[in-house]
């Protein structure tokens, strides 16, 4: 097993971001997707959501996964439940541009969506769109800034991505030409949970490994993400929001 952050922090959660597994379950619910739909969950991390999608609904979930020591974690969560999902290893904007388009899309805390870099809210929503089919469904899920943050914050946390409020996603995912059907921005202990079991979980494989080459790295990565969500309290959150495209 390839030892990082990632591997270890995500392998203690259900979901790999601040929100619940019921709360994804009821909102892909909402589409009314018959046994059969074809989905695909990008940036599947520990595959936890492509599972639930396929075991709850019967979908048939492509799981689109660009970090190959995720993708590892997410093939060895899929065999353990015997589940028939499709593991693809590659970028998010290469993989969906060479199938069909999809009845629903599931991206929740994608990086580098459209593989130009990092992507404004409404250039990563017309992107999407444009490999959903015509009355088909986007379930998106990201930070969101619960309030305005410090300059400094807002530098680290948006290193990778750029976020936006609320109404700001609303308002981007308009502008691509997507209609809003219904978001719930997660409970503050929801979202503070998240990133207290992904740091608890680095915590004690450091204690059980004190001297493992990966031990630096492990250390630097849970002390940043504690130290983010510690400042950036009350002033970060998770929402989730289903879309879906007019036709």
């Amino acid at each position: 097993m390839t030892t990082t952050f990632g591997r270890i922090a995500y392998e203690a959660l259900d979901v790999c971001n601040g929100v619940n597994m019921a709360t994804i379950q009821a909102a892909v619910a909402r589409t009314g997707l018959s046994a059969g739909a074809r989905v695909a969950d990008i940036g599947t991390g520990n595959a936890g959501v492509a599972i639930r999608m396929s075991q709850a609904f019967g979908l048939d979930v492509a799981a689109i996964e660009f970090d190959p020591v995720m993708a590892e974690l997410a093939a060895e969560r899929i065999a353990a439940a015997g589940m028939e999902v499709d593991l693809v290893v590659g970028s998010a904007a290469q993989v969906l541009e060479g199938i069909e388009p999809l009845d629903l899309i599931v991206a929740l805390g994608t990086t580098n969506l459209t593989g130009e870099g990092r992507p404004t809210p409404e250039a990563g929503f017309a992107f999407l769109k444009r490999r959903i089919r015509p009355g088909g469904w986007l379930l998106w899920g990201d930070l969101v800034w619960l309030a305005e943050p410090p300059a400094p914050l807002r530098q680290v946390v948006e290193a990778t991505n750029q976020y936006t409020d609320d109404m700001g996603w609303v308002a981007a995912a308009a502008t691509a030409g997507l209609v809003p059907e219904w978001r719930e921005i997660s409970s503050q202990p929801v979202f503070d949970a998240y990133a207290s079991d992904a740091v608890g979980a680095a915590r004690r494989w450091l204690e059980a490994h004190p001297d493992a080459a990966e031990a630096e790295t492990m250390r630097f990565h849970a002390d940043r993400m504690q130290a983010v969500f510690e400042y950036g309290h009350g002033l970060i959150g998770f929402g989730l929001y289903l879309f879906r495209a007019p036709g």
